[in-house]
C-alpha cells in the first residue's frame, strides 16, 4: 500500500468516525434531497447544515491533529458554496452567507495551525466579506480578529492594530449577549504588549475580565470560544512579552493548573520557559522548553512549533553552556531551525 492510499483511507476512516455521532441530530435524507442542486432550500435544511457546522468545530476542539479535520472541512465548504450558487429567497442567501462565514474561519484555523498564514488569511478574509453580506455583525468582528492575530503572531503589531479597532467597533454593533468584544480586547491587549504599551495592555485585560460579568449561557463553541478561562495564560503571555516576569509567573503558573488543549498548554509551557530565560533560570528554560517539544511532537501543531521557533531565537548568547546547546539541537528537530 503506498502513501497517498493509506491517506486516502485515513481521510475516509476520519470522515464516518466524525459523522457517526450526529445520526439523531442530521436529516441525511433531507441533505441528500438538497446536495443534488436542483431544489431551492428551506429554513429546515440551513438548520442542519448548521448543527453540521457547529460539529466540524467540535471535531476540530477535540483532535489532537488538528489538519485531520481539513478534508471534512473542505467537503463541507464545497456544499455551502455550490448552495450559494444557486436562487434562494434574501433570508436564506443571508442565512447561507453566514454559514459560509463560519466554516472558512474554521479552515482558516487549521491553516493557522499548519502555518499556512497567506491562506489562513484569505479565508479569513472570505469569512468577514461574507459575515458582511450576512449582516452578522460578532461573525464578522471575529474574523477580522482572527485576521489580525497573524500580524500579532508575526509580531507586525502595528499593522494589526487598526484590524482590531475595526473588530472592536463591529463587536459594539454586535449582540451584547455575546463574548466578542471582550475577546477583541484581549487581541488588543497582545499588540500593546508587542509595542511594549504596558498600560493599555493591562486596560485591555481588565475589559476583557468583565466577560465574567456576561448572564445566561456564554458562547464557547464553533467560531467565538472566550468565556474568560483563557485569560491567565493571555495575561502571562503578555507580560512575558513585556518582560515583566515577576507578573507573568503567577499568571503562567494558574494557567499550567487548568485543563487546557494540547496547543494551548504547548505555548503556557514554551511561555515559562522564555520566562526562565528572562530571569536567567537555565533548568527551567530546558524543563519547560522538553515539555514543550513533546506536545509539538504528539500533535504535530505548527503554532506550538513557531511558539519554539521564537524560544530558540533566544538562545544564542546561552549556546557556550553545555545543556543549552543540547536544547538547541532538540529544538532544531522539531522547529527545522537553529539558534
Amino acid at each position: 500500500m503506498n502513501r497517498r492510499e493509506l491517506l486516502r483511507l485515513m481521510s475516509m476512516a476520519g470522515t464516518l468516525v466524525a459523522v457517526s455521532g450526529i445520526d439523531n441530530e442530521l436529516d441525511w435524507e433531507r441533505l441528500d434531497y438538497f446536495a443534488d442542486g436542483l431544489h431551492r432550500l428551506d429554513p429546515a435544511v440551513i438548520d442542519e447544515y448548521a448543527t453540521l457546522n457547529s460539529h466540524l468545530w467540535r471535531v476540530f476542539a477535540l483532535s489532537t491533529s488538528k489538519q485531520h479535520t481539513y478534508p471534512l472541512v473542505r467537503d463541507q465548504l464545497g456544499v455551502l458554496v455550490g448552495a450559494l450558487q444557486r436562487s434562494h429567497s434574501e433570508a436564506v442567501h443571508r442565512d447561507l452567507c453566514a454559514l459560509v462565514a463560519d466554516l472558512f474561519q474554521l479552515a482558516g484555523e487549521i491553516l493557522f495551525d499548519g502555518n499556512h498564514y497567506t491562506d489562513a488569511a484569505h479565508c479569513y478574509t472570505l469569512a468577514a466579506t461574507a459575515s458582511r453580506e450576512g449582516g452578522v455583525f460578532d461573525l464578522w468582528a471575529c474574523a477580522l480578529t482572527r485576521h489580525a492575530f497573524i500580524g500579532v503572531y508575526e509580531e507586525q503589531f502595528a499593522k494589526a492594530g487598526p484590524m482590531l479597532e475595526l473588530a472592536a467597533g463591529l463587536a459594539r454593533r454586535g449582540n451584547q449577549a455575546l463574548s466578542t468584544r471582550h475577546w477583541v480586547r484581549v487581541v488588543q491587549a497582545q499588540t500593546f504588549a508587542g509595542l511594549g504599551d504596558l498600560k493599555a495592555c493591562q486596560r485591555a485585560l481588565d475589559d476583557a475580565e468583565r466577560v465574567h460579568q456576561l448572564t445566561g449561557k456564554i458562547h464557547t463553541e464553533g467560531w467565538l470560544r472566550f468565556d474568560g478561562s483563557r485569560l491567565p495564560e493571555e495575561r502571562g503571555t503578555c507580560y512575558v512579552t513585556l518582560r515583566r516576569p515577576d507578573l507573568a509567573e503567577r499568571a503562567l503558573t494558574d494557567a499550567l493548573r487548568m485543563d487546557l488543549s494540547a496547543r494551548r498548554r504547548g505555548n503556557v509551557l514554551t511561555d515559562l520557559a522564555t520566562l526562565g530565560l528572562q530571569r536567567g533560570d537555565l533548568d527551567q528554560v530546558v524543563g519547560h522548553a522538553r515539555a514543550a517539544m513533546d506536545l509539538a511532537r504528539q500533535t504535530g501543531s505548527g503554532v506550538i512549533g513557531r511558539k519554539l521557533q521564537g524560544l530558540q531565537a533566544q538562545l544564542t548568547p546561552l549556546l557556550i553552556n553545555r545543556h543549552i546547546r543540547q536544547l538547541d539541537h532538540e529544538l532544531t528537530t522539531v522547529t527545522g531551525t537553529s539558534a
